[in-house]
């Protein structure tokens, strides 16, 4: 058993990488494995840095190859264990991560995007959304929580632990570069003075007594020889995911109940669009936002509601339209007229998105 260094509701001044690991040991987690790239590697610095007090452990692979496989072995083994990467590590460990969607084994992992593709930048993008979502060779049975500060990154961090251990389903909290670079106030608190109560962690294997006379075998299969039994298993998958997501789909409204244009927007970006609204108003135009938390699953029902409601609609990400592209799938059948502002592994200020939407309001257009 960890201990757990919060105990009291605590103000910190930090940066988002550490409080991503103070929200780790406040979920009681155990282990984590990883390997050093940029712009996650303080999420390893201050976990280890915190081990003398948190007697948890932490194992540096040689590669997030291992560091993911490493994950998924100490799960097993009934570690509330978790990783972080960012950027090419994030693309070399969906190997493991889509074994984890395979098995149902509760993955936890903290991805903090930087640019891309390849090497490309080691400051900030929101151009790993598609490969968080849908990365590997699966359906992309995962939960994304996508996060716009550190209030998010502290609150969904102890989350992800609850979300992936009681679903089963590989669980993300979505950052980047800025988040964990920059500094800002954060309520750190034990979750149980917020009457969270974290899911049991039980080991996968190693179960107690004897194979068929105390217990059952374990058999957790990550290969099927044909292909319909590969279909029966996925397709009651797709029946879990489909229940799973009405209960932990989530989404933020603002100044959207009566806006003519809706700024779709998610992570630090949906941040800047908070911003912006409110200069648009004092300006008297009547915006608002659209905020996926969850940006797998999406919550379908509000989002509609929302575009419904809108005359227009503007789609903005730093990245060249990922979110907008899942968006737009479930939007099929609405006719909101839609703009989009996308600036590929660069930030979107507040300015950009107020100039943008006056443009809009002078020449609606579609594009």
């Amino acid at each position: 058993m960890v201990n757990k260094l919060i105990k009291e509701d605590t103000k910190m001044f930090l940066t988002g990488n550490e409080v991503l690991a103070y929200a780790a040991n406040a979920a009681e987690a155990d282990f984590m494995y990883g390997y050093p790239i940029t712009p996650q590697n303080e999420i390893m610095h201050t976990w280890c840095k915190l081990l003398p007090k948190t007697e948890a452990g932490f194992l540096q692979t040689e590669d997030e190859i291992s560091a993911g496989f490493s994950t998924l072995g100490g799960i097993l083994a009934g570690k509330r264990a978790f990783t972080a990467t960012a950027g090419p590590g994030n693309v070399i460990m969906q190997d493991a991560q889509s074994m984890a969607e395979m098995m149902r084994i509760p993955f936890v992992c903290a991805v903090m995007q930087r640019g891309g593709p390849s090497t490309a930048t080691v400051i900030y993008a929101q151009q790993e959304t598609r490969l968080t979502c849908y990365g590997g060779n699966g359906e992309g049975f995962r939960i994304v929580y996508s996060t716009a500060g550190h209030q998010d990154l502290y609150d969904y961090m102890i989350k992800a632990f609850n979300t992936a251990w009681k679903y089963r389903f590989p669980t993300y909290v979505l950052a980047d570069g800025y988040q964990g670079k920059m500094r800002e106030p954060v309520m750190l608190y034990d979750p149980a003075s917020r009457g969270i109560k974290m899911v049991p962690v039980t080991p996968s294997l190693l179960g107690e007594g004897q194979i068929g006379i105390d217990r059952k075998s374990v058999h957790m299969r990550n290969t099927y020889n044909m292909e319909e039994e590969l279909m029966e298993v996925l397709d009651s998958y797709q029946v879990d995911y489909d229940k799973m997501a009405e209960e932990v789909a989530e989404y933020e409204e603002y100044k959207a109940e009566d806006a003519e244009i809706l700024i779709i927007a998610h992570g630090i970006v949906a941040r800047s669009a908070r911003t912006a609204v409110d200069e648009l108003r004092e300006k008297g135009i009547k915006a608002g936002l659209f905020r996926p938390i969850t940006i797998r699953p999406l919550a379908v029902k509000p989002l509609r509601n929302a575009v419904s409601r809108a005359k227009q609609i503007l789609f903005t990400e730093s990245a060249n339209g990922q979110l907008a592209q899942m968006v737009l799938e479930k939007l099929y059948g609405l006719t909101t007229p839609y703009s989009t502002l996308y600036k590929m592994g660069v930030g979107v200020t507040g300015d950009d998105l107020v100039e943008k939407v006056e443009s809009m309001v002078k020449s609606p257009s579609v594009v």
